[in-house]
């Protein structure tokens, strides 16, 4: 089950998008991920990072999960405490990159104590962070 230390499990990422050629070509033009594996028309593996992302088709209004009452797709910008943050050296050069893929800068680049951040959404209505470390990094958080 697991290739990591210590038994602690892989970690495997995986997005909803409306159209998969769509996606694969967001992920890889704005995050500079590859295609590894492709699933026929229902999914593609991404490689490039430290975890594989896995790009799923899935229908806009299709459930979410099989039990009555899930809720719906919707590729429509959204809201989920799950998001991903993918890490640069240049935050400007990725934020250009990214908004040229189709992504949406959402809000001004911002400071902190460990860095730099971009909030974006992908064109699926997935939000994502691209940050950029100092030489501190979440150690100037101690």
């Amino acid at each position: 089950m697991s290739n990591s230390e210590a038994g602690a499990p892989d970690i495997l990422i995986n997005v909803d998008v409306r159209d998969l050629e769509a996606g694969i070509a967001f992920y890889t033009n704005a995050l500079g991920l590859r295609v590894g594996r492709r699933f026929g028309d229902v999914g593609a593996e991404l490689l490039g990072g430290t975890s594989s992302v896995y790009l799923l088709s899935k229908e806009e209004g299709s459930a979410a999960y099989r039990r009555d009452g899930a809720p719906r797709r919707s590729y429509s910008r959204h809201w989920t405490p799950v998001h991903l943050d993918f890490v640069t050296d240049d935050l400007e050069a990725s934020v250009e990159r990214a908004c040229s893929a189709g992504a949406t800068l959402e809000q001004p680049l911002s400071d902190h104590a460990w860095g730099r951040m971009a909030v974006l959404a992908d064109p699926f209505g997935n939000g994502f962070c691209i940050l950029q470390f100092n030489e501190r990094g979440y150690d100037a958080l101690l």
